[in-house]
């Protein structure tokens, strides 16, 4: 019998001060039996990240939200679609090959990669030349230590504060504060 993912729920309050965003977010995250804890917290963290395109990119008007992750190959870690059901940002987390890439630059009109792994730097050596003709793609590095931390935020019931200012993230919940700062590659 095939296991089944693990659903997760958060309750995110975003205070984007970079951006001037500042919402709630009731959000249901699927844990697929392979996936960690600190992937999926990676999730988390890139959608507060780009939360605010949901204002800036559909000006409120269109749906920010996770997708089927490891489930679907085919389908990105996070998405924020327009009403008219145009893909405007697809996320990835990890270290995506780069026909994938490709192909989600195809299909959207921005694509970002958030990089956490420890051999984050071997990956993006080794992949750096193919991604360099795609301009629609930014590859983001969250540091692993960062990412690490981020994990011990995790329960099944989450009540998350993320805080976007000078281009860092902090989030926090009851069991703690984890501070992370994305460096950008691409």
């Amino acid at each position: 019998m095939a296991l089944k993912s693990t659903i997760f729920k958060a309750n995110l309050q975003i205070a984007d001060i970079d951006h001037g965003y500042y919402a709630d977010h009731a959000l249901t995250l699927a844990r697929h039996p392979s996936e960690t804890d600190e992937r999926m917290m990676v999730r988390l963290a890139a959608l507060a990240l780009q939360a605010h395109e949901l204002q800036d990119t559909c000006q409120g008007d269109g749906t920010l939200a996770f997708g089927a992750g490891l489930s679907d190959p085919e389908d990105p870690d996070v998405s924020l679609t327009d009403f008219t059901g145009r893909k405007r940002l697809w996320i990835e987390v990890g270290q995506p090959e780069d026909k994938p890439l490709t192909k989600a630059c195809s299909k959207s009109d921005a694509v970002i990669v958030y990089c956490f792994h420890h051999a984050a730097e071997v990956w993006w050596k080794g992949i750096e030349n193919k991604l360099t003709r795609l301009d629609k793609l930014q590859v983001w590095r969250l540091p692993a230590d960062a990412a690490q931390q981020l994990a011990t935020l995790a329960e099944r019931s989450m009540q998350l504060q993320a805080t976007v200012q000078e281009g860092g993230l902090t989030l926090s919940s009851t069991l703690g504060s984890v501070h992370v700062e994305p460096l950008r590659w691409k």
